[in-house]
């Protein structure tokens, strides 16, 4: 019964040959602001690491740091895989005319995600920042429009 319910459905309104997706799915949402929240936070851990002082308390400093330290190393994470879907999923071959720097670009982001994780570098935590920005104009230009660069912090 089921199986001739399906076949008939099937027949009613049988699926186009062409379809055409960006992605795995043809959800057609991509926004680069989950990357630039997650960069933001990984910025404001890193600071938070540097700036983190011992009262005497050694179990409490160590908690702590090591809490910031695994929110670092989660948000960079983060970062990297929201980069990652918007390189290999949204952009595409025709973008590159428009940025020819644009692998350059992702693959700097991606690395600088790593060295996050790696390191406890606000030099290179802001180097993140900048490129995720970087990526949010080339984004926003690339569906022609201007969207402003805002942070939380």
């Amino acid at each position: 019964m089921l199986k001739h319910i399906i076949s008939t459905l099937k027949q009613a309104a049988p699926a186009t040959d062409a379809v055409q997706a960006h992605c795995d799915g043809p959800c057609g949402v991509y926004d680069p602001s989950a990357a630039r929240i997650t960069a933001e936070a990984v910025l404001s851990m890193t600071k938070k690491i540097l700036d983190l002082q011992s009262d005497g308390d050694a179990v409490k400093y160590q908690n702590t740091l090591s809490r910031y330290i695994a929110i670092k190393e989660e948000q960079a994470q983060k970062t990297k895989e929201e980069l990652l879907i918007l390189w290999t999923d949204y952009f595409k071959p025709v973008h590159l005319e428009q940025f020819p720097d644009l692998h350059d670009t992702f693959w700097k982001a991606t690395k600088l995600c790593s060295a996050c994780k790696v390191e406890v570098s606000k030099e290179h935590a802001e180097e993140l920042m900048a490129a995720v920005q970087k990526i949010h104009t080339m984004f926003w230009s690339s569906k022609g429009k201007d969207v402003a660069w805002v942070t939380a912090s």
